[in-house]
């Protein structure tokens, strides 16, 4: 096909009626200028309508199940949250772990499942050497339900209820860790209950601000129903804060996590970590600054 006629193919129909061409300008202006609302108006409420399958892109497990990794063992924890939704959670406790040597409570990125984050436990419990409890939100993985801001934070609730009640684990020895939207799951958790620290990877101020970022052409921020509002949340947190953010994060920015630093009360720490993506996990290097900075501040709540 030749150029001029690909172009005129490509061309909207109404713009090749030679009716529209005998128009004057004006009015051609005018049905441009139009018709373009109409286009963005109908992008804007399809964003609208879609918001939380671009919020939550959970895999269920039979669509995608990895096994935890060599060397590290695993529990099936059965949960049912507050609105007796049932969910699904995987414990590891290295050998000869007792709850006084504390818990990480991690929190996922909103895509995929719990299993693909197998590998998090093997590097916590090297450098922590502590349990690791990894749950899964609503509609992800083995859990039932279908995924809301509000059954994240549910999620996050039963998870912690279960190491109090089963592990005996108490409060002020457990770390709670978000990745990326698990950030908010995180931040809303430590703001109610008693923990070790707050560790944020990855994760954005607010969720109306991360929407705002990723389509910065719409009026996305007025327009989003779920909050996660860390930034605001974080000023009411009053363990230790340790943040961790990748340089090279196209999705997040690190501003982002600057702006939670400055947020955040004090003891804090801001780790950069260099030649990073985004991710909802930490480098050898960021868990090394994570582990010298829980040693430099022990507990700072108690049940």
């Amino acid at each position: 096909m030749k150029l001029k006629e690909l172009l005129w193919t490509l061309t909207p129909f109404t713009l090749r009626t030679p009716a529209f061409w005998r128009r004057s300008w004006k009015h051609r202006a005018a049905r441009l200028v139009l018709g373009s609302f109409y286009c963005y108006v109908g992008v804007v409420f399809m964003l609208w309508l879609m918001e939380n399958r671009l919020l939550f892109r959970p895999t269920r497990a039979a669509a995608g199940w990895s096994p935890p990794p060599k060397g590290v063992a695993v529990e099936d924890v059965n949960l049912t949250s507050t609105d007796d939704t049932a969910l699904h959670a995987w414990w590891s406790e290295p050998t000869g772990w007792t709850p006084s040597r504390g818990s990480v409570l991690f929190f996922h990125g909103n895509a995929g499942n719990l299993s693909h984050r197998g590998s998090i436990i093997l590097l916590l419990q090297n450098h922590l050497k502590t349990g690791v409890l990894l749950v899964d939100y609503p509609g992800y993985g083995r859990s039932g339900g279908v995924p809301t801001e509000k059954g994240c934070y549910a999620a996050g609730d039963a998870a912690y209820q279960w190491l109090i009640e089963s592990k005996h684990a108490p409060g002020s020895s457990i770390i709670l860790l978000g990745g990326s939207l698990g950030g908010g799951i995180a931040t809303d958790l430590a703001v109610r209950c008693p923990h070790r620290a707050l560790v944020i990877v990855s994760s954005f101020t607010s969720f109306p601000e991360q929407a705002q970022t990723v389509c910065p052409w719409t009026p996305a921020r007025w327009i989003v129903s779920n909050q996660f509002n860390n930034r605001k949340k974080l000023a009411d947190v009053t363990g230790p804060v340790f943040i961790a953010h990748g340089r090279d994060d196209t999705l997040i920015p690190f501003t982002m996590s600057e702006q939670l630093f400055a947020a955040a009360n004090e003891p804090k720490m801001l780790f950069p970590m260099e030649f990073w993506g985004h991710g909802d996990g930490l480098s050898v290097e960021a868990l090394a600054a994570l582990t010298r900075f829980l040693q430099e501040h022990p507990v700072a709540k108690s049940d």
